[in-house]
């Protein structure tokens, strides 16, 4: 930096003034004309225009800001009183991780980046208090500039003691703890905390929204030191940081908050119409990643997502798709995974053997800077209108698996603890990876056995596809060839649309297309549902239950998604069969019952198949008839051997037993023999 040239206040004030009537009069007006009372002013531009007092800003900036904000009030303009300046894009090394801010660095201006973890309430601020003297009447203004309240010492008459407090200004202030972004630290680092100090407009409704918990944002602001007061009431040798903002600019915005140019407008249109369209915007999901091409449909189609409808009962219909990918150790999960993570604006990675209920829903904390206890928002609540990625589900406790249940359908993340009662807002697509329960698929076993999740909280996605990794000679040869060619080329596998430009594309689709149900696109999964529904039947004279309503939901998700990559304000009989392939693929995998050869969607709502609970009930009622006949202790030998009689063999008859002793309906008394409870 060159060598600084010290600036006179007056001089500051007309240079400044200089500098915002050339460069940002009109942006000054039109602020005004929204009613927002502040200009945000580029710090190159400045540097171009006077060097010496962008050097002046960054070394002395609470002088320098007052100098800028004293030649904004002198524009004659009305309702330019009180605006604000504020600062955005300094030099780049006054950019600093909260990590490395030392005393050196208090009193500069400085700019940090990281995720909002807690927010405190808004509340007013003494900024500058008026007190009169009981003895001669003198008016004393007292500017308050730190955190304690100050009363003015001693009177121009020599008094000294008590003085009377006539008025004070207030202004709106507001605390956030920012934490540093996981993906600047290095392996084995924590991330570090800030205490950010926010007032006027950077607390106002509009900019509020910016500094939500999860939300990423860049902070231009002064350090400053805090005393620590010790428990006898005197102040610690050691200080606290702080800084006090000047501007707060969002990193990170949702899919609903992209700024979408004219040019991209038009290149997105034009991509819309192409006949090729799907395929091109599959093969950019994951162009590195080999085949699953349905796979990548589906996951193009969550990243869309469907229309989320408020009732006038208020009743609300998610319109975000969750997906589950159970597969074999080294099928490819967490990369695709880590893909959408990047390719969604707002995507959490989080991975589930390192992951607690409080960390992936919510928890209350003790913080100081804050006062009191507050609320500490996890990944699915940081993720809010955008995707959480937990990979390794399955290694999750299952008392944090149970925190999952509401936010997953009622989107919502409800917490009681210590004084606070609330309901955060979890509008978050989740896409979650598990192995199976053995660590491998045994390819001829039941796949919904093999899931090591509970029932309840697999029904809830709405789609589940399993990965089996099984030596297949020819698409193990194009497998290898991929990888190694890959290895030799890295940038071989280029999407066919970049990743900034996909973005962009749903982007557009979320905040521009509500797609309507067409007539053609209900009638077409209307029948699809009845005609799945009514084929359930078995010769055991129970029907098994192929789909259920939660299915059909996200069939009329599925074909939403549809219509919004097509741009379509119209969800056609295309789109809908798109959704039952993709729907079909996934119940095949996982709810085909061998025995009877009909798809059981209770494999995976349950965990009991329609012919197993025929087998139950047919079980039960042998168990009765030995009952009346051998008195309370039955021999299992004499179950088996008339369960065989009606059909079922030993295997089965086995299985029942161990279901029935689980649920609590019979029990052992004796080696061999069962009794009811």
């Amino acid at each position: 930096m060159q060598e600084l040239v010290k600036v006179d206040a007056n001089e500051q004030i007309r240079r400044f003034h200089e500098f915002l009537e050339s460069y940002y009069y009109e942006n000054i007006i039109e602020n005004l004309r929204k009613d927002l009372k502040f200009v945000v002013v580029d710090f190159a531009e400045l540097s171009k225009f006077d060097l010496d007092l962008a050097n002046e800003l960054l070394e002395n900036p609470e002088d320098t800001i007052k100098a800028a904000e004293i030649s904004l009030q002198q524009f004659d303009l009305e309702e330019i009183n009180g605006a604000k300046v504020r600062f955005s894009n300094l030099p780049k090394n006054q950019k600093i991780m909260v990590r490395n801010i030392r005393s050196k660095h208090i009193g500069k201006l400085m700019e940090v980046e990281g995720i909002v973890r807690q927010k405190s309430d808004v509340r007013p601020q003494v900024t500058a208090a008026r007190f009169e003297c009981p003895v001669c009447g003198n008016i004393i203004n007292v500017l308050q500039l730190n955190g304690s309240f100050r009363e003015p010492s001693k009177c121009g008459c020599g008094r000294k003691g008590k003085f009377t407090l006539m008025s004070k200004e207030l202004v709106d202030a507001q605390g956030i703890v920012l934490e540093e972004v996981p993906e600047s630290l290095e392996g084995g680092e924590q991330p570090k905390r800030a205490n950010i100090f926010l007032k006027d407009d950077l607390v106002s409704p509009l900019s509020e929204r910016k500094t939500n918990p999860g939300s990423k944002i860049d902070v231009v602001g002064i350090v400053k030191e805090v005393p620590i007061i010790q428990k006898t009431g005197t102040k610690s040798t050691r200080f606290d940081l702080m800084i006090e903002a000047n501007y707060v600019g969002s990193i990170e915005e949702t899919f609903y908050e992209i700024d979408i140019t004219e040019e991209e407008e038009q290149k997105i249109k034009e991509l819309s119409q192409d006949p090729d369209l799907f395929r091109k915007l599959v093969n950019s999901v994951a162009p590195s990643i080999y085949g699953y091409d349905k796979i990548k449909e589906s996951l193009l189609l969550q990243l869309v997502g469907g229309v989320r409808k408020v009732r006038s009962d208020k009743v609300v219909s998610r319109g975000d798709m969750h997906i589950l990918l159970l597969g074999d150790p080294g099928s490819g999960k967490s990369a695709l995974l880590k893909r959408v993570s990047i390719i969604s604006p707002k995507g959490r990675y989080v991975s589930g053997s390192g992951v607690s209920g409080a960390g992936l829903t919510a928890t209350v904390v003790r913080d100081e800077f804050l006062r009191g206890w507050s609320l500490e928002a996890g990944a699915l609540v940081l993720a809010s209108n955008g995707i959480c990625c937990l990979d390794e589900m399955d290694k999750m406790n299952p008392d944090d698996r149970a925190a999952m249940h509401e936010a997953l359908e009622q989107q919502t993340i409800s917490i009681s603890k210590a004084t606070i009662q609330a309901t955060l807002i979890a509008r978050t697509t989740v896409l979650a990876a598990a192995n199976p329960k053995f660590g491998r698929f045994d390819p001829y076993g039941v796949i919904a056995d093999q899931i090591n999740l509970p029932p309840t909280l697999i029904n809830r996605f709405d789609l589940i596809f399993p990965i089996k990794d099984l030596p297949d000679p020819i698409r193990d040869e194009k497998l290898a060839s991929h990888l190694l060619v890959l290895h030799q080329t890295p940038d071989l596998y280029e999407p066919e649309i970049s990743t900034e430009f996909l973005r962009k594309y749903i982007a557009y689709a979320k905040q521009k297309i509500i797609p309507r149900l067409s007539d053609g696109a209900l009638q077409e999964i209307k029948e699809f549902y009845l005609t799945m529904r009514s084929s359930g039947g078995t010769d055991e004279g129970i029907k098994a239950v192929p789909i259920s309503a939660r299915q059909l939901e996200a069939l009329v998700r599925l074909a939403e998604a549809s219509a919004r990559l097509r741009l379509s304000e119209e969800t056609t009989r295309e789109d809908a069969r798109r959704g039952i392939e993709l729907l079909e693929y996934s119940l095949m995998q996982i709810g085909l019952d061998k025995e009877t050869g009909k798809i059981d969607i209770d494999r995976i709502a349950t965990g009991i198949s329609a012919s197993q609970r025929s087998h139950i009930l047919v079980v039960k009622e042998i168990i009765n008839e030995l009952e009346s006949k051998l008195g309370k202790t039955i021999p299992i030998d004499d179950i088996v051997e008339e369960s065989k009689l009606r059909g079922i063999d030993e295997e089965k008859v086995e299985e029942v037993i161990e279901k029935l002793k689980r649920v609590g309906e019979v029990f052992e008394p004796r080696r061999g023999f069962l009794s009811k409870i």
